[in-house]
């Protein structure tokens, strides 16, 4: 609780909604949400689990030998990229240099990943990277790597390439989701399927009722859309209303990113069983949609930039288009992101120890250098200081802080490695690479307005929040050290 009493108070740390840049919510006028992974939370596992087996029985029917593999869920993680042309699965650091890279299903040892990556920064202009944005590219990943050690061991047809080991599962989840059956399968059993959030729709009806325009806009069909959001929304809906009286607009199909960027056919839903018709004319407040583009919804509303805020799950189809072609404010959900905070906090101590005696140990190599700078000048007989210890002194004194860096070097291990491995074995945290930023970590930070782990998080912060961004961090910045008392004249 709060100091107000019968206020809730500040969300718990995994809940909160952190901001890149800074956004007045009360000057915005609509939100636009996307829904898979955005207003809709899946049961990850489960959803990518049948996307995996969906594409491994396209994949025997075509005579490839996939039917030993399984869905491995924490073989892959968001934020990854896939090097198309060396067959490699790769976490990148904020600069595009390779931190840690996996070939086939094995990790590579440093000295390999420098070989194959000492001289390359990391460019996703270029087509052989694949950039993993979103949650519905695990299965793809795991089934890519596996068929890489496939090719590897010969199983693989003669001449199948890394390249095209990767059109053969992105065509083959593409011809899975087009078919239809696994979204089927979601809709006949959405308990197995769904993360039901009873918060997420009080969220939206507090941004309604505020004053704000609510837009539906996402890639799914109709048919999908509706059963999707009744299952999810209704029973938390107040008096009877139904999910499309929380939408001043709904477009499906909408073929996101092209739907922020190109000019497309409109077409009015004008049943529940998606029956439709060609649409010319201003969108209707209430109208279900399918197909359009982006400067229909700002001329309907009659307002456009930074008055609208998206809202999606995918980095590149969802938040950094939308931004960058329209000037939209953005806000990122990254499903992960509690799971993140919570291993950060819980590994506060460790981490904490680990500063430590890396501060110890640069300590220790600063006056390593400094000595052995002493030692070349005694052999080199020139520019030695009169208070100059003797060279064998240096020389003493050089061993010992070698033995003492040693030391400290079998303390500091473990505790760097489990740190690289904290939320993931593998891969570690999801937005950093070491000391650093991940790329995903950048891709957000330079696209994401605000970002957070569920829409629901709204619900605390109100439709009346003002979202400030922190003080950016320099090198050079004080790191919470104590100022002199005599700071001097």
């Amino acid at each position: 609780m709060s100091h107000f009493d019968g206020l809730p108070g500040k969300p718990p740390r995994e809940r909160g909604i952190f901001c890149n840049r800074t956004m007045n919510m009360r000057s915005i006028k609509a939100i636009g949400y996307d829904m898979d992974y955005t207003l809709i939370h899946y049961q990850v596992k489960e959803w990518e689990r049948l996307a995996y087996e969906h594409l491994r029985t396209r994949l025997l029917a075509r005579g490839y030998p996939v039917e030993g593999l399984f869905f491995e869920p924490e073989l892959v993680i968001r934020g990854l990229i896939i090097d198309t042309e060396l067959g490699n699965l790769l976490k990148v650091n904020r600069f595009g240099y390779v931190k840690r890279a996996m070939h086939g299903t094995t990790l590579l040892d440093f000295e390999p990943m420098r070989e194959a990556y000492a001289r390359t920064i990391i460019d996703l202009a270029e087509p052989r990277y694949v950039f993993l944005n979103t949650l519905f590219s695990l299965s793809e990943a795991c089934m890519y790597a596996q068929l890489v050690e496939l090719a590897d061991a010969g199983r693989m047809p003669a001449g199948t390439g890394y390249e095209q080991l990767y059109r053969l599962v992105k065509s083959g989840l593409d011809e899975a989701h087009m078919e239809g059956r696994m979204k089927a399968e979601i809709i006949a059993d959405p308990d197995r399927f769904v993360v039901l959030d009873p918060e997420a729709p009080l969220a939206l009806l507090d941004q309604q009722r505020a004053g704000k325009k609510l837009l539906l806009i996402t890639n799914s069909e109709w048919g999908y859309t509706d059963a999707m959001m009744r299952y999810a929304f209704e029973p938390f809906l107040p008096g009877g209303m139904r999910w499309r009286d929380l939408f001043d607009v709904v477009i499906v199909q909408a073929r996101k990113p092209d739907f922020f960027m190109q000019k497309s056919p409109l077409f009015e839903v004008v049943s529940e069983d998606g029956l439709l018709r060609p649409w010319i004319g201003p969108l209707k407040e209430g109208g279900s949609y399918l197909g359009g583009d982006a400067t229909q919804v700002e001329r309907a509303l009659g307002i456009s930039g930074d008055e609208i805020l998206y809202v999606g799950d995918h980095i590149w189809g969802d938040v950094r288009v939308s931004k960058s072609v329209l000037r939209w404010r953005t806000a990122l959900i990254l499903w992960e992101l509690e799971e993140e905070v919570r291993a950060a906090y819980a590994s506060r101590v460790d981490e904490a120890r680990l500063v430590a005696l890396m501060e110890e140990k640069e300590a220790l190599e600063l006056a390593s250098c400094q000595l052995r700078l002493l030692a070349q000048r005694h052999k080199e007989a020139y520019a030695l200081p009169e208070d100059a210890p003797s060279c064998d002194e240096v020389l003493a004194r050089l061993s010992a802080i070698k033995t003492a860096i040693v030391e400290l070097d079998e303390r500091i291990v473990p505790l760097a490695k489990a740190a690289a491995e904290v939320s993931n074995p593998r891969w570690g945290l999801l937005l950093r690479t070491g000391n650093d930023k991940s790329h995903l970590a950048r891709q957000i930070e330079r696209s994401a307005d605000i970002y957070t782990s569920r829409v629901s998080n709204f619900l605390r912060y109100t439709p009346y929040s003002y979202f400030r961004s922190r003080r950016g961090s320099l090198p050079h910045d004080p790191s919470g050290e104590a100022p002199s008392p005599n700071p001097g004249p």
